[in-house]
C-alpha cells in the first residue's frame, strides 16, 4: 500500500460548488501550508474559514477546509476536504498548488481502496459505494445502502463463525487420533447444523435473481406481429418518442431498449421486430434477436390487435414458460379492432390451468412472485396510441413479479462474484454433507469445511482460514485439561 499523500477532485465538474478531497500522512500539513489559516494542531471534525493561496501568496479562492484526523476518516487515514467554488479554473489551481506542494493525483478508486486496505469497510462494502453513486431508483440506493451499512457481511460473518466451530471440533478429534472412540463432535448435529448453514446461503444466492433484476432493471419484451403498436407503446411506456413508428409493416428490423422507472422500480424495455415469416435477410435478423430477447426477458408484453389462432397461442405460451406473459390488446381507439378480451384470456388460462377461473377484463388478476415456474397471464386492453389504458398496464407490469419491499436493513445480493462465491461454498458444503452421512474421517470433513469459509471470505476479501485461526477459536471456546 502507497503511503504517499493524495488529492483529487471528489464532486462533479460544472457544479456550483467542489469539494478537493486530500488523504495520507502528510494531508493536514500539505493543506496547513496553502491555507491562510493554521489548522496545524486543529481539532478533529472541525471546519475552518479562510483562503487558499499559491506560492506567490495570491488568494486563489475563499473555501471552507473540513478536518479529519486518523483512523476516523473514510480512508482511515488523515484527511481534509476543501470547499471550494465550482469553476474549472479555481480547482485547477487548487490540485496544481497542491500537487506542488508535494501530493499526487489520486488514482482511480483509490481512496475507497485505502479504506478497505485500512480495515474501515471490507472487500463488499467498498463494491457497495460504487453501487450507492450508480444507483437511480429507490430499491436500487435502498439495497446499496444495506450492503454499504455491512448487513450482508454481518450475515457472512455469522455463518463463517459457525463454520469455524465446525471445524474446530474436528480438528479438536485429530488432535486425539489416538484413541479412535473419541468423538467431539455429535454427527447428527453436525448434519443438521450444516444443512441450515447451507439453506441459509442457498437463500442469499436465490435472493441474486430479484436483486440483479432491481440493479439492472427489470426486462420487459414487446413482442407481437408486425404492425401492432409495439414502437408506439414502448413511446407510451417511456413518455417520449424513443422509436420510429410507421404504418409499413417491418419498420422495427433491430431491438430498441430504454428504461423508465414504475413504482420506484427500473424497467428495461426492449422493443422487437414484428414477428411473421419473411425472405428478407435483415429483417430475419431482426426477428431472431426479437425471440432472443423474449429469453432474456422476465417479463413478455404479447401485443396483439386481432384475435390469436389457437397456433399463435400456443406458440407464444411455449417460448414464455417460467416468464410473466401479459396480453396486451392494443388499438382500443379503433372500432375496427377485433379483439375479444374475454374470450382470448379464457383461451390463454385454459392453456394453462384449465381449472382456472376467467379473470375479470376491467380488473388485475392476482399474478405469481418472480420465482413462479408458470405465470397465469391477464390482458389489458390499451390504445397506445392515445396512451389510454397505458397506467393500468404499467401497474400490470409491476405486480406482476411480486416485488419484495427493500428496505435499507435486508440483504439481497446484487453482485455476480458473491453469487458465484455463494454457489461454489454451496457445492463444497453439499461435499460436508455427503461425507458426514458417509461417516468420512474427521481429516476429509475439515478440509471441505475449510474451502466453504475460504469461499465465503472471497466475498468480504478476508484472509483465508489458517491453523492459527482454528487454534485460537479451540482454546477460546473448549477447555482442555485447563
Amino acid at each position: 500500500m502507497k503511503k504517499d499523500t493524495i488529492s483529487a477532485l471528489a464532486t462533479p465538474t460544472g457544479g456550483a460548488i467542489a469539494v478537493i478531497r486530500l488523504s495520507g500522512p502528510d494531508a493536514i500539513a500539505i493543506a496547513n501550508s496553502i491555507f491562510s489559516q493554521d489548522i496545524a494542531n486543529a481539532k478533529p471534525n472541525a471546519i475552518h474559514y479562510g483562503e487558499i493561496k499559491d506560492d506567490k501568496g495570491n488568494t486563489i479562492d475563499d473555501v471552507i477546509v473540513s478536518i479529519y484526523r486518523a483512523p476516523h476518516s473514510y480512508t482511515g487515514e488523515d484527511c481534509v476536504e476543501i470547499s471550494c467554488h465550482g469553476s474549472a479554473y479555481i480547482v485547477q489551481q487548487i490540485l496544481m498548488t497542491l500537487e506542488a506542494h508535494g501530493t499526487r493525483q489520486a488514482e482511480p478508486g483509490e481512496y475507497t481502496r485505502r479504506a478497505y486496505l485500512n480495515g474501515k469497510m471490507d472487500l463488499s462494502q467498498a463494491e457497495a459505494v460504487a453501487d450507492v453513486i450508480a444507483a437511480t431508483n429507490r430499491a436500487q440506493h435502498d439495497m446499496a445502502i444495506s450492503q454499504l451499512k455491512g448487513h450482508f457481511s454481518n450475515e457472512l460473518n455469522r455463518l463463517r463463525e459457525k463454520l469455524l466451530k465446525l471445524t474446530s471440533l474436528l480438528e479438536l478429534e485429530l488432535d486425539f487420533s489416538d484413541h479412535e472412540d473419541l468423538e467431539f463432535a455429535d454427527r447428527t448435529e453436525l448434519k443438521d447444523l450444516a444443512n441450515n448453514i447451507d439453506k441459509r446461503i442457498l437463500h442469499l444466492a436465490d435472493s441474486f435473481k430479484t436483486g440483479n433484476a432491481m440493479k439492472n432493471g427489470i426486462p420487459v419484451a414487446i413482442v407481437g406481429k408486425t404492425n401492432v403498436g409495439k414502437s408506439t407503446l414502448l413511446n407510451a411506456l417511456l413518455h417520449e418518442d424513443r422509436a420510429i413508428v410507421s404504418d409499413i409493416h417491418g419498420t422495427t428490423r433491430d431491438i430498441i431498449e430504454d428504461t423508465t422507472t414504475i413504482n420506484g422500480i427500473t424497467f428495461r424495455f426492449i422493443d422487437t421486430a414484428g414477428l411473421r415469416k419473411t425472405k428478407n435477410t435483415i429483417e430475419q435478423i431482426g426477428i431472431n434477436r426479437a425471440l432472443s430477447a423474449i429469453d432474456r426477458a422476465l417479463v413478455v408484453l404479447w401485443v396483439i390487435d386481432a384475435e390469436p389462432n389457437e397456433s399463435e397461442i400456443n406458440d407464444m405460451l411455449s417460448r414464455t414458460k417460467g416468464k410473466h406473459l401479459i396480453v396486451v390488446a392494443n388499438k382500443s381507439d379503433l372500432s375496427s379492432t377485433k379483439v375479444n378480451p374475454s374470450v382470448s384470456l379464457k383461451t390463454l388460462n385454459t392453456s394453462i390451468h384449465p381449472l382456472s377461473p376467467t379473470p375479470s377484463t376491467t380488473s388485475t388478476p392476482s399474478i405469481p412472485s418472480i420465482k413462479s415456474i408458470k405465470s397465469i397471464p391477464s390482458i389489458i386492453s390499451i390504445s397506445a396510441k392515445t396512451r389510454d389504458g397505458i397506467t393500468a398496464l404499467e401497474e400490470a407490469i409491476y405486480n406482476s413479479l411480486n416485488l419484495p419491499e427493500i428496505s435499507t436493513s435486508d440483504v439481497v445480493v446484487t453482485n455476480a462474484r458473491h453469487h458465484a462465491a455463494l454457489m461454489q461454498a454451496h457445492d463444497h458444503l453439499t461435499t460436508v454433507i455427503t461425507g458426514l452421512k458417509q461417516s468420512l474421517p474427521a481429516d476429509l470433513l475439515a478440509e471441505d469445511l475449510k474451502s466453504v469459509i475460504n469461499d465465503l471470505a472471497t466475498i468480504t476479501g478476508q484472509q483465508r482460514i489458517t491453523p492459527q485461526e482454528t487454534l485460537n477459536n479451540i482454546f477460546s471456546h473448549f477447555c482442555i485439561g485447563k
